[in-house]
């Protein structure tokens, strides 16, 4: 007998007596009862909480924004769907690197680059967690996890409060990137390590208008 026929004989065995399953109550919050403004607030802590830089601009302040961030950076990478516009302020010294279907970067030509810009899917205001779900303004996973430092647009329009709220607006069959933060762990004796499961950096710019 293989160890998959064991464990499936132990499962029909366990259940062979149709044990009757309680339904499972769902009466936890799923709904925001927060203006526009306090959610937004409420992101804003949590995002600061984590160590991530944090802006709130409007929308035709996104270039200067950006270029502000990236002011030392050598080089950006960015999806083939994102906005250029939000990169027309970038000085010309900084070399700009497409990543897209069929042209995709490889993972050296990555590491060596300075920063990725991205926008996002939906971010949860309650646990500061921003979530990329690979469309054209986000591209894939790699790009947003190798680069040193992201650089995030969040539209004011895509935070909600809870996560029961974010759920229904997301393809769950999607590759997806979930961010609280900068990348940061600890070792056995806490001491603090950033930059090993992704960006170092993490800037933030939640953009009213968009």
């Amino acid at each position: 007998m293989s160890a998959k026929e064991e464990i499936l004989g132990r499962i029909r065995t366990a259940l062979a007596d149709n044990p009757h399953v309680e339904p499972v109550v769902r009466d936890y919050r799923t709904t925001s009862q927060l203006s526009e403004t306090e959610v937004i607030e409420l992101l804003v802590d949590r995002l600061v909480d984590y160590k991530a830089g944090v802006d709130v601009i409007e929308a035709e302040q996104i270039a200067t924004h950006v270029a502000a961030k990236l002011a030392t950076a050598r080089s950006v990478v960015y999806p083939h769907g994102l906005d250029t516009g939000w990169l027309q302020q970038l000085p010309e010294s900084i070399e700009r690197r497409i990543d897209a279907p069929g042209h995709a970067l490889d993972i050296p030509v990555l590491d060596e680059t300075s920063a990725v810009v991205t926008s996002s899917a939906v971010s949860i205001a309650e646990s500061g967690t921003i979530i990329l779900d690979g469309e054209p303004d986000q591209g894939r996973r790699a790009i947003s996890l190798v680069p040193d430092h992201h650089v995030c647009i969040v539209p004011v329009s895509t935070i909600v409060q809870l996560l029961p709220e974010a759920m229904p607006r997301m393809d769950v069959t999607r590759p997806q990137t979930w961010i609280s933060g900068p990348s940061a762990t600890s070792d056995i004796e806490l001491e603090r390590v950033e930059g090993v499961h992704g960006p170092r950096t993490l800037d933030v710019l939640i953009v009213r208008g968009l």
